[in-house]
């Protein structure tokens, strides 16, 4: 009994057969099958995917214990997905060490993580930005505020984008509750005091610095060329005005 022509309904077996009498179709399927893949040019953008992967998981991994000090408690590395994602969405930053940075902003100041574990892990350039965006907590609160507001302007280009996400953030997160503790008195200072390191790290990111004046203005407070007293409590990178009660009742 003979095999029917090759169809759709026929069975691999025939299609084979088939193919075996057709030496010019046999060749294309043969060229088709040697073709190389077509994501070929994917390592690349694959390699940027996995270190950005590689950096979130090890991070959430430092801060799997810690939470947030919102009302319901979130998970704390809900913080920095959201500073990398700040840069990436609405800053339109595509430097994988800002990113990887932004990631793991927290890791040394808030968890056991060492510098030198930084570098073996993700490399020099990663460690440097984590290292200028990291407050020092053996100093005392205060003067880790003072040295912030003292330090901004003279951050590289990459760790004044993850300080300016960072704070956005955290403004953001501060409009939309008040943390646990919080009176409305230090919520207004806490805006007080990111308006003051905010004005040396401008010319950065328009995008940002746009979003970030906006809620200052909120509060009623409006950026002012930073002053000679910028380190101190009444420096001169912050103007009061009458302030408007923002998101959240604060």
């Amino acid at each position: 009994m003979r095999c029917a022509p090759p169809t759709a309904r026929c069975c691999t077996g025939c299609r084979g057969a088939g193919a075996g009498r057709d030496p010019a179709r046999n060749k294309r399927l043969q060229g088709t099958r040697l073709r190389p893949p077509l994501a070929s040019s994917a390592p690349a953008m694959g390699s940027d995917a996995a270190r950005l992967l590689e950096a979130a998981d090890f991070a959430a991994g430092k801060h799997k214990e810690q939470r947030r000090k919102d009302p319901e408690g979130t998970p704390f590395i809900n913080h920095p997905i959201a500073v990398a994602r700040i840069l990436a969405s609405e800053a339109g930053v595509t430097d994988i060490v800002v990113l990887q940075a932004a990631l793991l902003h927290d890791t040394v100041e808030d968890t056991d993580t060492a510098f030198s574990e930084i570098e073996e892990r993700f490399g020099e350039e990663v460690r440097r930005v984590v290292e200028e965006v990291t407050d020092d907590k053996a100093l005392p609160k205060a003067e880790r505020k003072r040295l912030q507001i003292e330090r901004a302007p003279a951050s590289s280009p990459r760790a004044k984008l993850v300080k300016l996400a960072d704070k956005l953030h955290n403004l953001r997160d501060l409009n939309r509750c008040t943390p646990q503790g919080w009176s409305p008195q230090r919520v207004q200072e806490y805006f007080q005091w990111a308006a003051r390191v905010v004005a040396g790290l401008r010319g950065t990111s328009p995008p940002l610095e746009a979003a970030l004046q906006r809620l200052f203005e909120e509060r009623g407070l409006a950026l002012a060329p930073p002053g000679p007293d910028t380190g101190t409590e009444t420096g001169g990178a912050w103007e009061g005005r009458e302030p408007r009660v923002g998101r959240g009742g604060q």
